[in-house]
């Protein structure tokens, strides 16, 4: 750790979404451990939300980060709707907007008293950033909160295909068809343009799962000359979990009882919500399976997670009649938020049946897990195809293409067979062990997403 830059200050402004509180959270922590100081910006429910849900650390122990909570506008905040991801959590995302103004005078009030203020911000955050432009001593750094695959398909056909690639990573990457509503697509395209006054680009990767990617986002066609980081992965490689003092999730007790690499999880993150029809035939995937499993059975966020949910009921009403009684032995099924970072870290845990959001792909990884794809929106498509095709460290479940139809309870527990039981499936579990290795010892003194983080850390305080 370098010492204490009483002249730098860097301020973190996250998009209110699980998935991007959670990240950037994480970054607070490393970049405080160079005893500069952060600020963490957004609303008391948000930041609320961040920090209950965070895993791996206490951030009541990080005296280094300070919560800005600043108000904004009710919004409504509906029921999710499994048909259209995300519609939900629009007036959530509008609201957001309304930070532009307290962040300004945070921004001008910080300026004051620092020779520089560094800003780091959700690529969805950019238009509430964007007087940092007019601050002569603060600059602002772009954080994308996806693969940099995704970032780059993105920028890549965005600017209309500037070079060519090769046509074998062209060949399975899905359209974006169906991905985002018309709402969430027209954010994405504003916010977009607010960054061109960055000074440069963050990744949560590292460059043992993704170079080809970061070296093609290098290319002057498409940095124009933008300086890029890949600090990842952000979440710690070692977790509390083991503190004997700190009170465990039961889903862990459970995992405890079980043999090494023999659990499959299951959980489709902070966004996803499920069809009846589907939840059933999981439901009987899982148990046809013959593995253990643990599934996270949860509605999807609301905007407002600290809001009464009538609907957890509703979920298990829809289990087939004496399910829990049935798997009993087998399975549990966790109706809360789960402890996700040390599920995965858990001995006993060999696979993950997930939506592949990035910061699930990045947990995963870390912890040396494989990836049972099951894309549900946005990215996740894309990343699906990262960790199945490019990084051979996952198997599909469910292909983009056909997005619109029930998976099978044959498909779920076929998969699940083919990833804990086939010679196939023994060969990516290797891979994702392989990688978790890589990556850890990437973050250890002197590996290359250290180093990384030295070299930004070196820079912002020049």
């Amino acid at each position: 750790m370098s010492s204490f830059h009483s002249q730098l200050i860097v301020i973190m402004v996250p998009f209110p979404a699980q998935g991007h509180l959670n990240q950037l959270l994480h970054l607070s922590r490393l970049i405080s451990s160079y005893n500069i100081p952060v600020h963490y910006v957004g609303t008391s429910l948000h930041n609320r939300q961040a920090r209950t849900r965070v895993q791996g650390w206490d951030p009541k122990s990080i005296s280094g980060i300070y919560f800005h909570e600043f108000n904004v506008p009710s919004f409504a905040s509906p029921p999710p709707d499994p048909g259209s991801p995300l519609t939900h959590l629009q007036p959530c995302f509008d609201t957001a907007q309304h930070l532009r103004g307290p962040f300004a005078t945070l921004l001008k009030n910080l300026s004051s008293v620092a020779k520089r203020v560094v800003v780091i911000h959700d690529s969805l955050m950019s238009s509430v950033v964007q007087d940092v432009g007019s601050v002569k001593n603060a600059e602002a750094y772009v954080f994308h909160s996806v693969s940099a695959f995704t970032v780059f398909l993105h920028l890549w056909e965005e600017m209309e295909r500037p070079f060519p690639i090769s046509v074998d990573m062209l060949k399975d990457v899905p359209s974006l068809e169906g991905c985002f509503s018309a709402e969430f697509k027209n954010l994405i395209s504003n916010e977009y343009k607010c960054i061109k006054f960055d000074s440069g680009r963050i990744f949560n990767t590292c460059r043992f799962i993704e170079a080809p990617f970061l070296d093609l986002l290098g290319r002057q066609e498409i940095s124009k000359g933008m300086k890029q980081w890949a600090l990842g992965p952000f979440n710690p490689v070692v977790t509390l979990s083991q503190n004997k003092c700190r009170s465990r999730h039961g889903c862990l007790e459970w995992l405890d009882k079980q043999a090494p690499d023999s659990v499959i999880y299951v959980s489709f993150g902070s966004t996803t919500s499920l069809t009846e029809n589907q939840i059933l035939e999981l439901a009987v995937g899982l148990d046809k399976s013959n593995q253990k499993f643990i599934w996270v059975l949860r509605e999807a966020d609301k905007g407002d997670i600290f809001a009464e949910n009538d609907q957890i009921s509703q979920i298990f009403s829809m289990l087939p009649k004496g399910y829990e009684e049935k798997i009993k032995g087998k399975g549990m099924i966790v109706r809360d938020w789960a402890p996700q970072l040390e599920i995965l870290e858990h001995s006993s845990t060999a696979g993950f049946m997930s939506h592949c959001g990035w910061n699930s792909c990045m947990e995963s990884i870390t912890m040396r897990v494989p990836i049972l794809a099951w894309p549900m929106h946005s990215d996740q498509p894309r990343n699906a195809v990262l960790l199945t095709k490019f990084l051979k460290i996952g198997l599909a479940v469910k292909n983009w293409a056909s997005r619109k139809d029930l998976v099978s309870a044959e498909t779920i527990a076929s998969a699940i067979q083919k990833l804990m039981e086939s010679e196939e499936g023994s060969e990516i579990r290797k891979r994702a062990a392989k990688m978790g290795d890589d990556v850890r010892k990437s973050v250890a003194d002197k590996g290359v997403s250290c180093l990384e983080l030295d070299s930004f850390v070196a820079h912002i305080s020049r």
